[in-house]
């Protein structure tokens, strides 16, 4: 499997990928907003985009379709309860559906909501694993909920999904809001060396050349899996001593983890 991260350069910060088989070079277009270089880069590969798949319903993850679909006649993939907000769905995925690119590339479709409702992520059937995961995770981060979702969902996503899958599995999100995320999670949990070390690793990274981070990594640094830190819980408890405990919910921390993001 070949992945081409693509870097927009947009006011949004966008990323969307091509993702491709060495052997036959077909490719899947995942959420390709900027067209223009979706194509471009496709064209310089030699590679032919027979797929696009949507991670979620918004705007800046589905304004690409139409040019790419009509350069290439792609077929439109999406969750199948995405039908009445993304036009022209050609198959609806559910948990559990496979997704074949090219004779080499197995992408499993994995249920995500919280961010919205429909939202799904890909997670490749590699000995590497790799996660496409839209706006559901980002690197030391995690999706607002402001658009059709809810936080709620968002927890028992992270919480019964993706905390559960390797370590190793490179994650590719759909924006790049990696220093921000950071110096949340640092506002969180001062005395989290991590990510101080990595905040000043890539907070002059240029993000055509973004760092992958691993699972692993954002176990580390990512506050939104660290619901069991004491520094997260004790400055939670400063904030909120009425509603958090000495030993939390963890979903009690993440919804007041998201909470505060909001506002950030």
């Amino acid at each position: 499997m070949i992945v081409e991260q693509i870097w927009t350069g947009n006011a949004y910060r966008n990323f969307n990928y091509l993702i491709a088989c060495p052997e036959t070079g077909d490719a899947m277009a995942v959420d390709p907003l900027d067209h223009e270089k979706c194509l471009s880069a496709a064209k310089d590969k030699g590679w032919t985009i027979s797929q696009v798949l949507n991670t979620h319903e918004h705007g800046d993850h589905t304004g690409g379709n139409g040019p790419v679909i009509a350069a290439t006649g792609a077929k439109l993939l999406a969750h199948a309860g995405a039908k009445d907000s993304i036009a022209g769905i050609d198959q609806g995925l559910a948990a559990g559906d496979v997704i074949k690119v090219g004779n080499t590339v197995e992408l499993e479709c994995l249920d995500t909501p919280g961010h919205t409702m429909s939202h799904i992520c890909l997670l490749s059937r590699t000995d590497q694993p790799s996660l496409f995961c839209g706006d559901t995770l980002f690197n030391a981060g995690a999706g607002n909920c402001h658009n059709g979702g809810h936080p709620a969902e968002l927890y028992e996503t992270f919480a019964s999904q993706l905390a559960k899958l390797p370590d190793q599995t490179l994650i590719y999100p759909g924006h790049d809001y990696i220093v921000n995320n950071l110096e949340f999670a640092l506002d969180r949990e001062p005395d989290n060396a991590r990510a101080k070390s990595l905040l000043a690793e890539i907070e002059s990274q240029d993000p055509d050349q973004a760092m992958v981070t691993t699972l692993g990594l954002e176990k580390e640094v990512n506050t939104f899996f660290r619901l069991h830190s004491p520094s997260v819980i004790a400055a939670l408890r400063e904030i909120f001593p009425n509603d958090i405990s000495d030993d939390p919910d963890p979903k009690d921390v993440f919804l007041k983890l998201r909470m505060l993001r909001n506002d950030w």
